[in-house]
């Protein structure tokens, strides 16, 4: 299961080898604390919803309306981005200004509906589906993280011709990101 694991954030990076999630990668990858901030947040939400999703998703295979599992999904995603919007207003109010417009953010990024669909699709488990769901969304923090550290040290030490200055030369980070990860499809653990 470690290996899954490691897979699923470096050789199988939702971000950088499935190309999901690039809507906020791409936005808030500015500097590092924002970065640092929308990725935690992702972690909770997806590593939550997968599990909350899984239970449900079994529920209704037994009852035969998988159909509506899309449309479960998406509800379950919303209300738990609330109740935890909620939970850390009340209980934590430090934490959830620092999360400030992250948070609800959450409720569309893709990495979030497409995790829940991941297990369905490839029939997993619930260990696998926490451990996918954990290891994916820390996959995805790591990668926006790394760009926006790049970014960071790009406007500081660098002097990019104006074309490429925004958001050009993220796309050429994530190319440079993904090619460099693919290289540990070849490491086993």
């Amino acid at each position: 299961m470690l290996d899954f694991f490691i897979s699923t954030i470096l050789s199988n990076n939702i971000a950088l080898t499935l190309i999901l999630g690039m809507c906020p990668l791409i936005a808030i990858s500015t500097n590092v604390k924002n970065a640092r901030g929308m990725g935690i947040a992702v972690v909770i939400v997806v590593t939550l919803t997968a599990v909350i999703n899984y239970p449900i998703y079994q529920l209704l295979v037994l009852t035969g309306t998988t159909d509506l599992s899309l449309l479960t999904f998406i509800i379950t995603i919303a209300a738990v981005v609330q109740v935890l919007e909620i939970l850390l207003e009340k209980y934590i109010p430090s934490l959830y200004s620092a999360f400030g417009v992250y948070l609800p953010l959450i409720t569309v990024n893709c990495v979030v509906l497409a995790v829940s669909q991941f297990f369905v699709t490839r029939d997993y488990n619930f260990t696998e589906t926490t451990v996918f769901a954990f290891g994916s969304s820390v996959g995805w923090l790591l990668a926006i993280v790394l760009v926006a550290a790049i970014r960071e040290k790009l406007t500081v030490y660098g002097d990019l011709p104006k074309g490429l200055r925004g958001r050009a030369i993220v796309f050429i980070i994530l190319g440079i990101l993904a090619l460099a990860f693919s290289g540990f499809a070849g490491l086993s653990f």
